[in-house]
């Protein structure tokens, strides 16, 4: 019988958390018209690299932490960054793309969201903050892809405000951790009845 043998790993929820953060901020600025130049400039790159491979890393070691929830979100979320950056770079995607993929894409991370929204109030106050967030930010840019400019900028703000809360939720884990006490509140939500 194989020996059973326990992977021990540092939390990987703030390098999953801090590449989701930076890689939505980077699209919140080019939505709202804030990062100039032409589009997607800076957000392809990082989207590839650091949101989706970084993400997908930390989602496969929350899978050894047996943390689904965290496996779940930033495996599914690094997927689509990189989903996202491929539609870019991969050769006649773009071009392909009915009026209306971009929007449906929008969508089914929309209910994705939702779900997984629902899940975060079982973990602790700041995820949920991100969820929430991030929730709005994808129902907004989903109505703006199908045609409303208005709410793709605000859509942009959403996900602007939903890195700023990744960010604070990465950096409290960093730090509480290095500190060995709670240095910047998540607020746990208690199980007990």
């Amino acid at each position: 019988m194989p020996e059973n043998r326990s992977l021990s790993v540092a939390d990987p929820g703030p390098l999953g958390l801090a590449a989701f953060a930076l890689t939505t901020f980077l699209l919140g600025l080019a939505f709202t018209g804030i990062l100039k130049g032409t589009f997607p400039n800076i957000v392809i790159p990082v989207a590839l690299f650091y949101g989706g491979a970084a993400q997908i890393v930390a989602g496969i070691f929350e899978f050894f932490n047996r943390n689904t929830f965290g496996a779940t979100a930033f495996t599914s979320y690094g997927a689509f960054w990189m989903a996202f950056a491929g539609v870019f770079i991969l050769p006649g995607v773009a071009p392909a793309l009915g009026s209306n993929s971009v929007a449906l894409f929008d969508l089914a991370f929309t209910i994705f969201t939702l779900y997984m929204m629902i899940g975060s109030f079982r973990v602790n106050t700041a995820l949920s903050v991100v969820f929430v967030l991030l929730f709005l930010a994808f129902l907004t840019l989903t109505i703006g892809a199908f045609g409303s400019a208005s709410m793709t900028t605000i859509g942009g703000w959403l996900a602007i405000l939903t890195a700023i809360a990744a960010w604070y939720t990465s950096f409290a884990g960093v730090l509480n951790s290095v500190s060995g006490k709670v240095v910047l509140p998540v607020r746990p939500y208690s199980h007990s009845a």
